[in-house]
């Protein structure tokens, strides 16, 4: 299944790693590290038409990690991709 994160970007959710919420983990001096790094490195991939409220890590065939920018919220993340989750029955 795929999850619509904002700005027309599709995301395969096989390939989702995790969904954080960028203000309250960017207050980690770690998350911070992580995000200015990924900056650095280029991997990290704008899907806002706004200011980001959330950041999606991703593996990717051609790096370790892709970090994708979303302006809807995590909880909002979180819940579209339980609603495209395959129930296990």
């Amino acid at each position: 299944m795929y999850l619509h994160i904002g700005n027309n970007v599709m995301l395969s959710e096989k390939h989702i790693i995790g969904i954080f919420d960028l203000e309250i983990t960017s207050q980690s001096k770690r998350t911070a590290e992580f995000l200015r790094r990924a900056e650095e490195e280029s991997i990290v991939i704008d899907a806002c038409a706004d200011i980001p409220k959330a950041f999606l890590v991703c593996d990717h065939p051609y790096h370790d990690q892709i970090v994708y920018l979303s302006q809807l919220n995590s909880r909002t993340l979180q819940g579209r991709a339980e609603e495209t989750a395959p129930l296990h029955v």
